[in-house]
């Protein structure tokens, strides 16, 4: 079994771009749907899209994060039950 206590931390720097580029996409978005040359409608229903799509990715982020640390916490309990185990374990003994 695979000892996943050294789990990989994310650098601030790492945030900061993440962020910057979330925020550059988004502004470039709408400001691109403000002024497109159409009537209202259309632009109004490209804008909610955006937003849609914007909202679902962050569910999605979070579906997929929940996911991974609740595998974690299951392979850490299997990892300390079989260490109870090997622990408890004494070659040794007479089996009767």
């Amino acid at each position: 079994m695979e000892n996943s206590t050294n789990a990989t931390k994310n650098t601030t720097a790492f945030y900061a771009q993440s962020a910057i580029a979330f925020g550059l996409a988004l502004f470039t978005m709408l400001i691109a749907v403000y002024y497109l040359p159409v009537d209202p409608w259309p632009r109004a229903f490209l804008a909610l899209g955006t937003v849609f799509l914007t909202t679902s990715a962050f569910s999605l982020a979070k579906c997929v994060r929940d996911s991974q640390e609740n595998q974690y916490v299951v392979s850490r309990l299997d990892q300390a039950r079989v260490d109870r185990i090997l622990a408890e374990h004494d070659p040794w003994k007479d089996v009767a």
